[in-house]
């Protein structure tokens, strides 16, 4: 902890600007008995990786971005995969080197200072928690798409949809999130590993698709390429760049990588790799059988590609049920890394510290996980998401600003750290992921921005009633001792 010698009381500013020793706060949890089991290797990182970032986008978003950019959707995919390689090469060397649980919240406080640590993981407990809910909704209503392909008969509207869409009780949402809320209470190793064969499964119907649309490839439906020229390209980009976030999840695991400063890397690059070729693949096909007025005129746009495209109507059943395994794969990763992320704000006493227990038995935030599960399932089960969710987007782009900014300042400011990996070309590469998330959130509707604003005002009030003197820091002041402001501005 950047604590000094006894002296006189420091200003305010001094102490939002506090950061924390990175070794000290990787020696931490292993000190005070506080610390998760390492039990995860590179290949389940990966899949968790793979788990977060496939789910309805590729199943979803390629119709919203055909609709804009035609068969240059691929282009799309390109582009929006180049957005985030630069955000991801941050993530990468900053898991590494900080190797514990907390992710933009535990780079900021490494960086940033106090405060602004407390922001991202504001913002982040906001991004996630809303991100489940949705996706769980979103499994609700593919679960019922697959019953009904499958088996012609759906579940009755009352117990399947909230109120805001006619419905009372979202049901299948709120048994999908307590289903995986207990799963990560029992273990993480026992969640990956149910994680890696979902990945397996639902990469297997990606490749399905794959491969039907090429043997049935058409070239003429390539032309126009690119009908709404560079302006559509980037305008897809804009919206499939939300079907590549997911990758940032597996920074939360550092603490329960067996080796992270090696398998960490190799996790979060691999995963997004994996997945542009994938998405590429996926929209090379589907373009190669579908108009874009095809693709764009369904919910379900892949299943629609193979049904008028190839004529092979029994595929909707094989890509529903895609849908609901990597959407279920999706709500495990990313509750998965809430819970992370709330468990070391908990630990370093800026959220109440008894939340911070880990279960003798299974090595996990026991009691914290099944708190989240319940929050959320409540929200999934009746609140009205479709404003609401808007704010994932913009909360997702400032941590990746943030992180961006932790690799600059980290390099200035503590350039005797062991690295085991480094972005290259630093700072230039953070320095794009920056430019890149900014041009991205300017895009952003304007209520979108004020949400977020009255969001981060919310937290602001609770950091300085509660968090600004419970935290280790605000504890070490109260004592008597002086902390010190980051290097760079001591």
């Amino acid at each position: 902890m950047a604590i000094g010698s006894e002296g006189a009381k420091p200003s305010i500013r001094t102490r939002l600007l506090a950061t924390r020793d990175v070794g000290e706060i990787a020696a931490q949890p292993e000190a005070e008995g506080e610390s998760l089991k390492r039990a995860v290797g590179a290949s389940q990182l990966t899949a968790l990786g793979v788990g977060g970032i496939i789910g309805t986008g590729i199943f979803v978003v390629i119709g919203e971005g055909a609709a804009l950019a035609g068969p240059a959707v691929i282009l799309s995919f390109v582009l929006a995969a180049v957005a985030c390689i630069f955000s991801a090469l941050s993530y990468a060397e900053l898991a590494s080197t900080i190797p514990v649980s907390g992710s933009a919240y535990t780079y900021a406080y490494a960086t940033l200072g106090e405060a602004v640590a407390w922001i991202i993981g504001w913002d982040l407990i906001l991004e996630y928690g809303v991100s489940v809910a949705a996706v769980a909704v979103g499994w609700g209503g593919n679960f019922n798409a697959f019953l009904d392909a499958a088996f012609g008969v759906q579940l009755p509207t009352a117990i399947s949809t909230s109120p805001e869409d006619g419905g009372v009780f979202n049901l299948p949402a709120v048994l999908i999130v307590m289903a995986i809320t207990l799963l990560l209470i029992i273990g993480i190793r026992e969640s990956a590993r149910v994680n890696f064969v979902m990945v397996g499964v639902k990469l297997a119907v990606l490749v399905f698709f794959i491969v039907i649309a090429l043997a049935n490839f058409n070239s003429g439906n390539l032309s126009p390429f690119a009908p709404q020229g560079y302006d559509g390209v980037v305008s897809a980009a804009a919206v499939i760049f939300f079907a590549f976030i997911g990758f940032d999840a597996i920074s939360t695991g550092s603490e329960e990588a067996r080796d992270p400063k090696r398998d960490l890397p190799l996790a979060i690059i691999g995963s997004l790799l994996i997945c542009t070729v994938f998405y590429v693949l996926t929209a090379l096909g589907a373009v190669g059988i579908a108009t874009p007025e095809q693709l764009s005129g369904s919910d379900a746009p892949l299943a629609a590609a193979l049904d008028e495209g190839a004529g092979i109507g029994w595929a909707a059943a094989v890509l529903a049920f895609g849908a609901v395994v990597a959407i279920t794969s999706v709500i495990l990763v990313i509750l998965y890394g809430q819970s992370r992320i709330f468990f070391a704000m908990c630990r370093d006493g800026l959220m109440p510290k008894r939340l911070a227990k880990v279960h003798p038995r299974f090595g996990t935030p026991a009691r914290l996980t099944l708190m989240l599960g319940i929050a959320i399932s409540f929200l999934a089960a009746l609140i009205p998401l479709s404003e609401i969710v808007k704010l994932v987007n913009i909360g997702t782009l400032f941590a990746f600003v943030l992180v961006n900014i932790g690799v600059i300042i980290l390099r200035r400011t503590r350039p005797d750290l062991p690295r085991s990996y480094k972005v290259p070309f630093s700072p230039w590469f953070p320095l794009l992921g920056i430019a890149f998330a900014f041009y991205l959130m300017i895009d952003l509707p304007p209520e979108t921005w004020i949400r977020f604003v009255v969001w981060l005002a919310i937290g602001v009030a609770i950091y300085a009633v509660y968090g600004f003197r419970r935290s280790r820091v605000g504890q070490e002041v109260a004592r008597g001792r002086q902390t010190q402001p980051p290097v760079d501005q001591a």
